[in-house]
């Protein structure tokens, strides 16, 4: 599911017509969330798939999901190509999403067969089901401001200063949808 609609997008820009630009707007809002994927350094949708860690993403009994956020587990399966039954580890944090560690029991413990194999998970990955509320209004905003462009002649690449002395900046993404988007980028710490 998109983020946004052109329905959404329409009535932000006050576009009554239910035909107009419907393309370009549907090309916008891809757009659009590519930028705020690209910013914030994660996806907004859930997306079923199967992931592959090595052993460098192992800190004993954890498995961190650098760079990765999990909201289900379908299937583990061990560096050995054996399934890790659901009661025997958990998902981290316990009781926020999306998830960033799987956790083996005492009674566990990941193993490799070889330099080449990996652990799979199979399952649910993205921050969230569908897109946060506040994500949302920041892609309708922010193919508002991609649909507006087309009409400025503003467009510029550097600063560039008028005859009367003002000085015009480049354009970049709003500061208001950078100010949604700070709080849910990816922070990844040493």
């Amino acid at each position: 599911m998109a983020y946004a609609t052109s329905v959404q997008v329409k009535d932000y820009l006050g576009i009554a017509s239910t035909v107009v630009d419907d393309n370009l707007l549907g090309d916008l809002i891809t757009r659009a969330e590519g930028l705020i994927d690209a910013y914030t350094g994660r996806t907004f949708t859930a997306v079923t798939a199967t992931k592959y860690f090595g052993e460098n993403c192992t800190d004993g009994k954890d498995l961190m999901l650098y760079g990765e956020d999990l909201l289900t587990v379908t299937k583990l399966t061990n560096g050995n190509a054996v399934e890790v039954a659901s009661g025997n580890y958990r998902l981290f944090p316990r009781n926020d999403s999306p998830k960033w560690l799987i956790r083996l029991d005492e009674s566990q413990s990941w193993s490799f067969s070889d330099g080449d194999s990996e652990i799979s998970v199979a399952g649910t990955w993205g921050y969230s089901a569908t897109a946060p509320a506040d994500i949302q209004h920041a892609c309708v905003r922010l193919t508002a401001f991609l649909y507006r462009q087309k009409d400025t002649s503003a467009d510029i690449d550097r600063p560039l200063i008028t005859g009367d002395g003002v000085t015009i900046m480049p354009s970049s993404l709003p500061s208001d949808v950078t100010r949604i988007l700070d709080r849910y980028k990816r922070r990844v710490g040493v």
